[in-house]
């Protein structure tokens, strides 16, 4: 087994709060529940033959005809006027930095490890999530879903990042806080840690780095 070379970490809900928080807060203030929301997800994607978020996470469909067509959807199902503007302020208003992560992350850097962010994220919304960290500072790659037309857990996400971190599968750990994305990263050879606190990950990923 290879010495491990590179760390690839995701951001939402690792480097960040969880990502329930933004969605409750957005629930709470516009009174939509994530049930309602899925089942309009649901039913534009039955409409178009796609799923919106898979478009919308991976640049085939922009935030604001994702926002609308999921707004009517929703103002159909609710009999009520419905709209999602402003939906990413919100959300990111709600989303803070994994301080205790962000740490760890520049440490593992100073230890001279090859350092990489995978997302999936939405184009619209790169300036928010950057400013939530460092991200020039600690990470030598960042593989953002919505620019490179691929979304986790599809395979080429990951093969795109170990390109670019020119490292091998079983040289690479990976960080994620989903955990079929972890066992997609595991499919591809790369060791894996899904992210449930921060005293957890750490620990499993230390105990990678030894072995």
């Amino acid at each position: 087994m290879s010495r491990i070379e590179a760390i690839i970490s995701d951001f939402g809900g690792v480097l960040t709060s969880p990502l329930l928080d933004s969605f409750v807060a957005f629930q709470e203030s516009s009174g939509i529940s994530f049930e309602e929301l899925g089942k309009a997800m649901a039913a534009v994607g039955a409409q178009n033959g796609v799923n919106p978020l898979y478009e919308l996470e991976t640049g085939r469909m922009t935030e604001a005809a994702f926002l609308h067509s999921v707004a009517a959807q929703l103002t159909e199902q609710l009999g009520r006027a419905c709209t999602l503007s402003g939906f990413g302020e919100r959300y990111f208003a709600h989303l803070h930095p994994n301080v205790v992560l962000i740490d760890y992350m520049r440490e593992l850097r100073g230890r001279g490890y090859r350092m990489a962010i995978c997302t999936n994220n939405v184009r619209e919304w790169e300036e928010r999530w950057r400013a939530k960290l460092p991200v020039d500072e600690i990470f030598d790659v960042v593989v953002d879903s919505a620019f490179v037309g691929s979304r986790k857990p599809e395979r080429r996400i990951y093969e795109l990042t170990l390109e670019q971190l020119g490292v091998s599968a079983d040289a690479a750990v990976f960080i994620d806080d989903i955990e079929l994305n972890c066992d997609a990263a595991r499919d591809l050879g790369i060791r894996s840690v899904w992210f449930r606190s921060n005293d957890q990950a750490i620990a499993e990923i230390e105990s990678v780095l030894a072995a």
